[in-house]
């Protein structure tokens, strides 16, 4: 047999524009003279549609609209189409999680999703119904069976610990099925591409069958989808795989495996995030309907670096960086801030705040006259110049991004309604350490010093008073970093953090830190995910709580 694979980056609810990009693929794809043609899950209306799901016209147009697509390819090879089912029946949640067989101008056939993720930034419970059994397709002579992502994530041999009770994959081979082929939207974070592979070879190989497995690319919101759509023999030996980040059509051919395409691929974090991010941010500015971007310049490596995604994603001409220095501002990150765009070609001004930081002092000052000075004069330079951004994103059309970092945001070392001002945290899921390892790597790719070398050797700092630096108010970003770590992603308690060897006082004010937080989080802008927890659709804290494990 030979499969093509169409690894398409769709937008949520573009039924039409989905289309005709399904459309285009398979009349492209034709040309490998394919015997069956497959979408990544829900191809025809984006993933994640969320409360979309709950709209019965859209559902209905959805359908309308893979009649069309049916019409259309009449003459082409049979083609899966991944889409949101009606429950016929008068129980359970109104939809399946599906994906429709098109052919001679027909739906033939739907294959529907067993497992229904309900974890991080999963919610297809709220949803879907479950459909229990095999789904096979009979194709000339092959035994082919449907499952559709989470339901090859249950392997009994893998997992130390399964979440389901039933293995859709062991319920095809029972069926069976020949050959498995797999339709997904898998969203990206680091190194999960190597655990996909090793996970999808070890099934291949352990039931003697080959595996197909096509996955949708793009961003979407918060998630980022990485692609990187792959076959294997029956032996668990990869035979073929997709591009990542980037839309591909890719045809296997399971008998001639010369023929096949195997993509080169940089498993490295740098890379690896640089990618995502410059993917995600891209589709957040497009898919949003804009065409530039613009952000406030610190002289910080956190700003620089998302410059430089940002003149990656849309073009340095379509980038707009803009300096507020204030009294406390340095010469040095006012001149790294300048070296930086002239290292990027960005477009810049500068807006200098001492005035406006004068007006709000003289407006205040009764009122501030019976206080001490404090961390509100500090708060309000960063609201300063979120005014000011926002009022620059608003007369130019320009979607502003933010600039914190996930170790910043962890621990709330960031203003509400000042520097967490923004539509996207494009860098709100990378810690600061690995901020620097980012940069240096791009800077180690053969295109010179992009990031100035006096932005990454000097103290971290928020310059909103003399000689200020971030480690006055925070523990070194290394430590805290790891602290961070073991408490986010893995959700360790302090006693098992500080058992690590980690410093006992550091580690219960970094934890009071993190949640003293959350009402701050919960009114940032969206922000990429690229690690296993990020604080977005997947993190769900009270705010209002106490610290359950202080006496």
């Amino acid at each position: 047999m030979k499969i093509s694979l169409l690894q398409l980056n769709p937008i949520v609810g573009d039924l039409e524009g989905n289309a005709k990009r399904i459309i285009a693929a398979v009349k492209e794809s034709e040309k490998q003279c394919p015997d069956l043609i497959v979408t990544s899950e829900l191809a025809l209306i984006g993933y994640p549609p969320r409360d979309l799901l709950l709209v019965k016209q859209f559902i209905t147009k959805s359908w309308e609209t893979l009649q069309t697509i049916a019409a259309e390819l009449n003459d082409s090879p049979p083609i899966i189409i991944g889409i949101a089912e009606p429950n016929a029946t008068n129980v359970g949640r109104p939809l399946y999680n599906g994906a429709a067989l098109v052919h001679t101008g027909k739906i033939h056939q739907c294959f529907r999703k067993t497992l229904l993720p309900t974890y991080d930034v999963f919610d297809e419970d709220r949803y879907f119904e479950p459909s229990p059994g095999p789904k096979i397709l009979h194709l000339r002579d092959n035994v082919i069976g449907i499952s559709l992502c989470e339901d090859i994530w249950n392997d009994r041999d893998f997992w130390n610990r399964r979440r389901y009770h039933v293995d859709p994959i062991e319920d095809l081979v029972k069926s069976g099925a020949e050959l498995i082929i797999n339709i997904s939207a898998s969203p990206f974070t680091m190194g999960k591409q190597q655990l996909r592979e090793k996970m999808l070879a070890g099934i291949a190989r352990k039931y003697r069958t080959s595996l197909v497995y096509v996955n949708q690319v793009g961003g979407n919101d918060d998630l980022i989808f990485d692609g990187r759509s792959c076959a294997f023999d029956s032996q668990g030996t990869m035979i073929a795989r997709a591009s990542a980040f980037n839309e591909d059509a890719i045809t296997v051919d399971l008998t001639d495996l010369s023929s096949n395409r195997i993509e080169k691929d940089d498993f490295t974090p740098e890379s690896e995030i640089w990618r995502a991010l410059v993917l995600g941010t891209r589709d957040y500015v497009h898919k949003s309907g804009f065409k530039a971007v613009l952000l406030g310049l610190s002289g910080g490596i956190d700003s620089a670096l998302v410059a430089a995604i940002a003149s990656e994603a849309v073009g340095r001409e379509n980038v707009s960086g803009v300096l507020m220095p204030s009294p406390y501002s340095s010469k040095g990150s006012v001149d790294d801030s300048l070296r930086l765009v002239e290292n990027l070609k960005i477009r810049s001004t500068t807006l200098p705040i001492s005035q406006i930081m004068d007006a709000y002092d003289m407006v205040l000052h009764q009122e501030f006259s019976r206080y001490p000075k404090d961390i509100t004069e500090e708060n309000l330079q960063a609201r300063i110049r979120a005014v000011l951004l926002m009022a620059m994103s608003n007369k130019s059309g320009s979607l502003l991004l933010t600039t914190g970092n996930k170790s910043e945001v962890s621990v709330g070392y960031c203003t509400l309604y000042g520097d967490m001002c923004g539509a996207i945290g494009v860098i709100s899921d990378v810690p600061k350490s690995m901020v620097y390892r980012i940069a240096r790597w791009l800077n180690s790719q053969g295109n010179g010093s992009i990031i100035p070398e006096s932005i990454l050797t000097k103290s971290p700092s928020a310059e909103l008073r003399p000689g200020q630096t971030d480690q006055d108010s925070l523990p070194p970003y290394d430590l805290l970093d790891q602290i961070l770590y073991h408490h986010i992603e893995l959700h360790e308690s302090p006693d098992e953090i500080i058992a690590r060897g980690f410093p006992a006082e550091t580690t219960y004010k970094t934890l009071h830190l993190v949640k003293n937080a959350e009402f701050k989080r919960k009114q940032a802008a969206p922000g990429f995910k690229v690690t296993d927890q990020a604080f977005g659709t997947g993190w769900r804290m009270p705010i209002a709580s106490k610290e359950w494990y202080l006496p």
